[in-house]
């Protein structure tokens, strides 16, 4: 009887992990059928057919081939949580870390043109994943704010400007970079983030005329 007990227990389990190999062999699948063809031009039977699954499979993970661009949004703020959980726990410039944020969160996109010019019509659509792409926006930016508190705390940014401004400058600075880049496609994403980076960080950095006039106003 108790070998009976174990089997049942262990076989959701084992069900389980065999469902979440399913659902990630048709993600991957999805990005490099999407690197190759484009988002528009790659169907849901030949993603099935790379992932070597069922077609009807497919619909058992994923409500539409939209919804892999909610995975890949998904997968991108999960690699943005675990980037600043790091930072707490490491004295590496905040500076420095600003460019390791920057060049995590474009690797994917930066395999994929057609990827970032599918997320953004997924923001601009009406379809349901415009809804959860908004809340992932909102824990993205909620996250980033985290991270300019953490570079203000230490001095290393600019403490007159509220974080969560710093957080959307950030934001719309790596987006729009992407987002210019992707109507090229080509070698250039490392040298144009690298370049907005260096922009954005002049106008982030303390800098002791801005402290002056803080503490003028703040004698006043």
């Amino acid at each position: 009887m108790a070998h009976s007990s174990t089997a049942v227990t262990s076989s959701p389990d084992r069900r389980q992990r065999r469902s979440s190999q399913i659902r990630e062999r048709l993600f991957r699948a999805a990005l490099d059928l999407f690197a190759q063809r484009g988002f528009a031009d790659t169907t849901v039977e030949d993603i099935t057919n790379a992932a070597d699954v069922g077609k009807g499979t497919f619909f058992n993970y994923f409500p539409s081939k939209d919804h892999l661009l909610l995975a890949f949004a998904e997968m991108q703020l999960a690699k943005l949580q675990s980037i600043i959980e790091n930072l707490r726990s490491t004295d590496e410039p905040v500076p420095q870390f600003f460019r390791t944020l920057a060049v995590r969160m474009t690797e994917d996109p930066g395999r994929n043109p057609s990827i970032v010019r599918a997320l953004l019509l997924a923001n601009l659509s009406s379809t349901p994943v415009r809804e959860a792409m908004r809340a992932n926006q909102a824990r993205g930016h909620k996250l980033l704010t985290e991270f300019a508190q953490i570079g203000q705390e230490r001095g290393e940014l600019r403490n007159d400007l509220p974080a969560g401004d710093i957080a959307q400058v950030f934001r719309q600075t790596i987006f729009g970079t992407l987002l210019v880049w992707s109507l090229y496609g080509d070698d250039s994403l490392a040298s144009r983030i690298g370049t907005a980076l260096d922009v954005l960080w002049k106008g982030l950095s303390p800098c002791e005329g801005v402290a002056a006039v803080a503490a003028e106003g703040d004698a006043i």
